[in-house]
């Protein structure tokens, strides 16, 4: 039986000479694997079917599905949304690529999940039209947002007496942790403001320089490493903070 479902692309690995592995989260089935034969071949006009399964592109799928099978297979596929810019642009697809590390590093179990999958695609499909400013405060944005989706979102209680952030809590507090992850100050403060942004162009309103943005999204990287098990560091992490210079 087949089901029509958006996916986007979170990770493809070779398999053969011209097939691969992808694995996605889709709006009907949430984390699913699937393998595609034949994409890695150049066809006669010298392109590849691959260009549809880099990371983050979102595709509309006409898809096999048995629950007992691990690895599942796509009849159809085609664009789900064209990006503009965010494959072109260097910063952007550092962004993408680390939203889509952090998500993929989140998902335990193909359960569905529909609001997650529309949450990550509104994310995603902003980014690429985001100006400079939104798109440094992007990764910090998506970060905090993600968080309620995996019961763990930080309690915004932030005020001049609770602003301590404790990491290991998820709260603001009055007092200095006894352990080493926290933040405090204008890192805590800007915390607390990006909780209440709802939308990706609230970004603009916030004035950070790059070293805060550091800061905070060393703490965020540990913030998930205390609350998902075996989480351990982001790779994309170092390529972010390159290219951010």
């Amino acid at each position: 039986m087949t089901h029509k479902t958006k996916g986007i692309v979170l990770r493809t690995v070779k398999f053969g000479e011209t097939s691969i592995v992808v694995t996605m989260l889709t709006e009907l089935f949430g984390l699913q694997s699937y393998m595609v034969n034949g994409v890695r071949m150049s066809s006669k006009k010298g392109s590849t079917k691959s260009v549809f399964f880099q990371p983050a592109a979102i595709l509309e799928l006409e898809a096999y599905h048995n629950e007992f099978k691990n690895l599942q297979r796509i009849k159809e596929y085609r664009w789900g949304f064209l990006y503009e810019h965010l494959f072109s642009d260097v910063i952007k697809n550092s962004v993408a690529l680390f939203m889509v590390e952090l998500l993929f590093k989140c998902l335990k179990q193909p359960e569905s999940n529909a609001d997650l999958f529309y949450f990550v695609e509104d994310s995603l499909e902003h980014l690429d039209k985001a100006n400079h400013t939104v798109t440094a405060n992007f990764p910090l944005f998506f970060a905090l947002h993600l968080a309620v989706f995996f019961g763990f979102r930080i309690s915004d209680e932030y005020s001049e007496v609770n602003s301590y952030l404790d990491l290991q809590e998820g709260t603001f507090v009055s007092e200095q942790p006894i352990h080493a992850f926290y933040l405090i100050d204008k890192e805590a403060h800007a915390v607390s403001q990006i909780l209440k942004m709802m939308q990706p162009e609230e970004l603009e309103q916030l004035s950070l320089n790059q070293e805060t943005r550091r800061r905070i999204t060393n703490a965020l990287e540990k913030y998930y490493a205390l609350h998902i098990p075996e989480f351990g560091s982001l790779k994309t992490l170092s390529v972010l903070k390159e290219v951010m210079n």
